[in-house]
């Protein structure tokens, strides 16, 4: 089991200190197009998010973020968009709402199948204060996703 959470820790450790898609993406801020935004800010931790999303259709072909925060939030945003670029939106539902109950949902012990390395995330559930910190960015993609539903309806 040590050997299982020193993995843990690094591959946080490592997506905190070196994250994926760090970067803006041209998006027109009316929520029009193919490339979505939205902000997000954890005021417990002072963990700041913009996430990017460019869909094409059912696609998210690409995401990114920009902000600052702690190696936990990070470490989540970096994993997000490494893990769901190139997905379509249903799968990409079932992984958020499984990784936002694996870390909120308190009927007993958090549930890892189907996430993949994004398991990493369940220990959080072990510190409450920081649990905020690494669902911002799946929040933020939440947001999105709930934007998108508005306007095709």
């Amino acid at each position: 089991m040590s050997d299982l959470r020193d993995l843990y820790q690094s591959l946080i450790l490592d997506h905190g200190q070196n994250p994926r898609n760090r970067r803006t993406m041209d998006c027109n801020h009316d929520g029009q197009g193919q490339c979505r935004c939205t902000e997000g800010y954890n005021p417990l931790c002072g963990d700041k998010l913009t996430l990017y999303v460019k869909s094409d259709g059912d696609v998210l072909e690409d995401l990114s973020f920009d902000g600052h925060g702690c190696a936990i939030f990070t470490a989540s945003s970096s994993m997000l968009t490494e893990v769901l670029k190139g997905r379509n939106v249903e799968e990409i539902r079932e992984i958020l709402d499984k990784y936002l109950k694996m870390l909120t949902d308190d009927e007993g012990i958090p549930d890892p199948d189907g996430l993949g390395k994004l398991a990493v995330f369940g220990g959080v559930k072990d510190f409450p204060a920081r649990v905020k910190c690494a669902t911002l960015p799946w929040r933020a993609l939440e947001a999105i996703l709930a934007e998108v539903d508005k306007q095709e309806k």
